[in-house]
């Protein structure tokens, strides 16, 4: 076991060292920090986006700043004063507010049409007060005015399945089958090529004199694995950091607030087994992977050992994106218990809750009985595998290797 260990930590060690598997690491975060610090330049400072409020009537000056909800700055009182800021482009415009006896006007001043959502508060504030002034000069009885500030009711009774959770859903899916689909095509190509790098050379033999193949190879698929935890660790800890600045940074703090129940689904769809489907998925692939890498005989094949393993991943990338619309096909049923689809087909029946709890643990029985059961196999024909070096061809290989006890 303590062979085993070693060429575990070799691998890890040496692959996560290299600058590949720190761009593969690092790339997301980087893409994310150039997209919110172009954002951040692109972003108008927050008092260039304000206006100013301008009356000769300061209690009416001072309502619509407080209550009228528009984005307001109190630096400019004076019509030349906010004129001469909205000509520097400090402000967007001012609003001229007047009340005479009978009536309530604004008139916006600016180099743009003011936004459609400030136009409704603007509208709304002088509706309210356009009434109470009304009520004012009509002198009613008490009465009477309790009778005009009697207000419609509206209520909403929202069904199961609303728009954000059909949002939810969809968004969930795509982000999990493109990060399952982009993590098993990089470590396939990764183990592939590390084993099939190995081929051929004298090195095998010194290496399997001094430990077991299937030592060896067990140590291979835990030190790939091991990178792969690294990297769902460092994501979940970045992801954990970006979730913080996203709420309370200005450019994103809205936008969070107005979506936080649709981010909250998406994220509990990943939480949860679907990201165990992954892990269990990454591993069987990884596995196969290196039986495709020690099938071939040159180490200048290294490079063909993988395209097997990625055509397969891509096969059931492309059936999980035709059948997205429907989650409940017996299709989808039957294959999301079947290894190989089911890292892509049960999450998409989790998400869409068309499979129970118990279903899904089935499911991962299978999957992990599976991995377990590939590595004690190719585990036992490993040596054979990377001793030989006919060339037969990758079926006649194939075949061959197949054939191995």
């Amino acid at each position: 076991m303590n062979k085993t260990w070693i060429v575990t930590s070799e691998t890890y060690l040496r692959q996560t060292k290299s600058w590949s598997f720190l761009l593969l690491v690092l790339m997301p975060f980087l893409f994310i920090g150039m997209t919110f610090g172009i954002s951040y330049v692109a972003t108008p400072n927050k008092d260039k986006s304000d206006i100013a409020v301008v009356s000769t009537n300061s209690a009416l000056r001072t309502s619509f700043i407080k209550q009228s909800g528009v984005a307001t700055t109190k630096k400019y009182a004076t019509a030349a004063a906010a004129q001469k800021a909205t000509n520097r482009s400090d402000i967007n415009g001012y609003v001229v507010l007047k009340a005479t006896g009978k009536q309530v006007s604004a008139t916006f001043n600016g180099p743009n049409e003011i936004n459609s959502g400030d136009q409704a508060k603007i509208q709304r504030f002088l509706a309210t007060l356009q009434t109470q002034l009304n009520v004012q000069q009509a002198k009613l009885s008490p009465t009477q005015q309790q009778a005009l500030a009697i207000q419609p009711k509206f209520k909403q009774q929202l069904q199961k399945k609303t728009a954000s959770d059909k949002a939810a859903k969809t968004i969930s899916f795509y982000v999990l089958v493109f990060f399952v689909y982009l993590i098993l095509t990089t470590y396939s190509s990764i183990t592939a090529q590390e084993i099939a790098a190995e081929k051929g050379t004298k090195i095998m033999e010194v290496i399997f004199s001094s430990t077991t193949p299937r030592k060896y190879f067990n140590g291979k698929v835990y030190g790939v694995l091991l990178m792969i935890v690294t990297q769902l660790l460092v994501y979940l800890l970045g992801g954990a950091l970006v979730v913080q600045f996203a709420q309370h940074s200005r450019i994103t703090a809205d936008l969070w607030q107005q979506y936080s129940s649709v981010i909250g689904k998406v994220l509990s769809n990943l939480l949860s087994i679907n990201l165990l489907f992954a892990l269990a998925a990454v591993l069987l692939y990884t596995v196969v992977s290196a039986f495709c890498g020690a099938l071939v005989t040159r180490v200048e094949d290294a490079g063909k050992a993988s395209q097997p393993v990625i055509y397969l991943n891509l096969l059931t990338f492309v059936m999980a994106m035709a059948f997205q619309g429907s989650p409940s096909s017996g299709v989808v049923t039957v294959f999301s218990y079947i290894p190989f689809f089911s890292s892509y087909l049960m999450p998409l029946r989790l998400i869409n809750a068309t499979a129970t709890m118990t279903e899904a643990v089935i499911s991962m029985i299978i999957l992990l009985a599976t991995v377990v059961g590939s590595m004690w196999y190719i585990g036992k024909i490993y040596g054979g595998l990377m001793l030989q070096t006919d060339e037969l061809g990758f079926w006649g290989n194939l075949k061959r290797g197949l054939s191995l006890k």
